[in-house]
């Protein structure tokens, strides 16, 4: 592979359809190649139906000889390939939404193909070209395009068993944002739009889970339907969503987007299935919908699903234990560990030939009794709320709260399920910031770390000083994780690199070093976080353990990932160092004779 990499010429990438080098333009790399993967891997055309080098080329006017129009990508129903097979056209070029329709409809005028589909990497729509009686061609928006073997009349149509699992939909959430701001009415505000997109999200998924394999699903749109025979379904199934996730949705939730914006949602999403998504697809969307603006003042960053995975398989946590996320988000770190747990109690109890119910049982008990999760964003708490009891419960284990605060200042339901030195597992990603501190006295005097600390010269010690008037949000978690965590518990935390090097943060390398044992340092590159933020972070492993039980000398987990699975701009690649590393990890740990279980107890 490398040989083939070094072949490259600067400024050009290799085409998805042909392998040819192309010019790596913006278009190209955003639009024509995402579009590409999307027609093989999500609507399941081969390869050889699809044309994009050498570019397919339709006339200028019915009467000229030459064809001259390039057409970005084509897809044909054989592998031959002929002006008679056309019958999709994609343009790619970024233009506005308007322009795009007229240039899309002049090709389609001129060829074969009665399909068209629009997509400058943001925005994309669907046409299909009729031809009336009287030599007329109209066109038609519609919903969405056939996957391949389907006919027109089966987009709708859709199976829960069809539904495909996708790797990637960061495009289509681009999509419906970008759709939405330019044509929604009466909501425009991203905050708005990202409830209303999480409301329709929660019918999709809810959906998945209660229609058997062989049904029609109802999250759909069919060709011919008007839009408000679907909105009319949606509302429905949302009201279904109500009533049984009571402690999630209030009577006053509803879906408040025009019939239009409802059917353009549904039919983009309608393909796809949610559950099984191997990205966090609520984390996706929230993303796409507040972005840096809005939301990076607040130090909410959503930790990539590769790092949340990796992070969740080091700790290996089980069904026995108690696993926290102070700082939960939308909630990437608790859904993977409970997909991970359940995963485990799957193997494990059908191995011992317990009933598909039972099991099922089972999954729900520990998702109610094992995980906790504390954000104080009330938006970000109930999406995080609201994927746990989609999944299958653990709805009651998710709180509003301000996790720095004392506990004695929560609410009594919070008091009554998250108690100090209770937890087994913290997995987190918290806020990061200097222009998010951390103020008032009777908050702060909780913190060792929230002292001034002085270097004692010629010597690594420090000297606890007078209480500080502000700190980092960070800095705080690393403490009030060693608070949550129990004698021989163990920690994941993401944290600004600075911690790991700055001279003047000693004192909290310190204090890790005095009440951890370190397990494992993992440094990841700079673009895993982009394009929200740019922070360099490292992933602290440790586990907490009485000073005087911790080994003078042992050894420690360092590591360096290279790549991370996607560019500074999010588009993703092939190269992932980070999905490699917990496999790495286990494969020290086995060599050193490490166990998080033989420690601390």
């Amino acid at each position: 592979m490398e040989n083939v990499k070094s072949q490259i010429k600067e400024g050009y990438i290799f085409d998805y359809i042909s392998g040819q080098q192309v010019k790596a333009s913006p278009e190209e790399i955003e639009a024509t190649q995402v579009f590409s993967k999307v027609l093989v891997e999500d609507y399941g055309y081969p390869k050889d139906y699809i044309q994009t080098r050498p570019q397919f080329h339709v006339k200028v006017r019915p009467s000229d000889v030459k064809k001259e129009y390039p057409v970005d990508i084509a897809v044909f129903s054989d592998a031959e390939r002929t002006d008679d097979s056309v019958f999709l056209i994609v343009e790619c070029k970024k233009k506005n939404r308007k322009d795009g329709r007229t240039q899309l409809e002049n090709y389609l005028t001129l060829s074969k193909a009665n399909l068209g589909v629009w997509f400058n990497g943001e925005e994309r729509f669907y046409l299909l070209k009729q031809n009336t009686e009287d030599g007329r061609v109209l066109f038609k928006e519609i919903p969405n395009i056939p996957k391949y073997g389907e006919k027109l009349e089966d987009i709708g149509a859709i199976k829960r068993e069809d539904l495909l699992v996708t790797h990637n939909l960061k495009s289509t959430f681009k999509a419906i944002r970008n759709y939405l701001a330019a044509n929604a009415i009466g909501a425009t505000r991203d905050e708005v739009l990202a409830q209303q997109l999480i409301n329709l999200i929660f019918c999709k998924i809810f959906d998945e889970r209660f229609t058997s394999p062989k049904s029609i699903v109802r999250f759909r749109v069919g060709l011919n339907e008007s839009n408000v025979e679907v909105r009319g379904r949606i509302e429905k199934l949302f009201s279904d969503v109500k009533a049984k996730y009571k402690e999630v949705f209030t009577n006053e939730d509803s879906i408040n987007l025009d019939d239009n914006s409802i059917a353009y949602i549904v039919g983009e999403l309608q393909n796809y299935c949610l559950v099984e998504a191997e990205r966090d697809v609520l984390a996706d969307a929230f993303e796409t919908f507040i972005d840096h603006a809005l939301k990076g003042g607040q130090g909410q960053f959503f930790t990539p699903r590769n790092v949340v995975k990796m992070m969740v398989e080091i700790l290996d946590p089980d069904d026995s234990e108690m696993l926290i996320d102070p700082a939960c988000g939308s909630g990437g770190f608790i859904i993977e560990s409970l997909r991970y747990i359940w995963n485990n109690i799957i193997t494990r109890y059908r191995q011992m030939g317990w009933s598909e119910s039972a099991i099922m049982e089972e999954k729900i008990d520990v998702a109610n009794k094992c995980i906790r999760g504390i954000d104080k964003d009330y938006f970000l708490s109930k999406i995080a709320k609201s994927y746990m009891a989609i999944m299958g419960d653990g709805k009651g284990g998710v709180f509003c709260e301000d996790s720095l605060e004392r506990p004695e200042n929560w609410s009594t339901k919070t008091r009554q399920k998250i108690h100090m030195g209770d937890f087994d597992v913290v997995l987190t990603n918290p806020p990061f910031g200097s222009k998010i501190p951390v103020t008032g006295e009777d908050k702060l005097k909780q913190y060792e770390l929230a002292h001034k600390w002085k270097n004692k010269k010629g010597t690594n010690d420090w000297e606890k000083m007078k209480l500080a008037e502000k700190e980092a949000p960070q800095i705080l978690f690393i403490e009030r994780c060693f608070q949550l965590l129990k004698y021989g518990g163990r920690m994941a935390i993401v944290l600004p690199d600075g911690v790991f090097g700055n001279n003047q943060l000693g004192y909290i390398r310190k204090y890790i070093k005095d009440r951890f044992r370190l397990v494992a340092v993992i440094d990841i590159p700079l673009e895993t976080f982009m394009p929200n933020t740019g922070t360099k972070t490292s992933i602290l492993i440790v586990q907490k353990m009485k000073r005087e039980d911790i080994p003078v000398d042992y050894p420690v987990f360092m590591c360096v990932a290279e790549t991370c699975g996607h560019d500074r701009r999010g588009n993703i690649k092939d190269e992932d160092d980070i999905a490699l590393i917990s496999s790495q990890f286990k494969i020290w740990a086995k060599e050193n004779n490490f166990s998080f279980k033989k420690y601390g107890k």
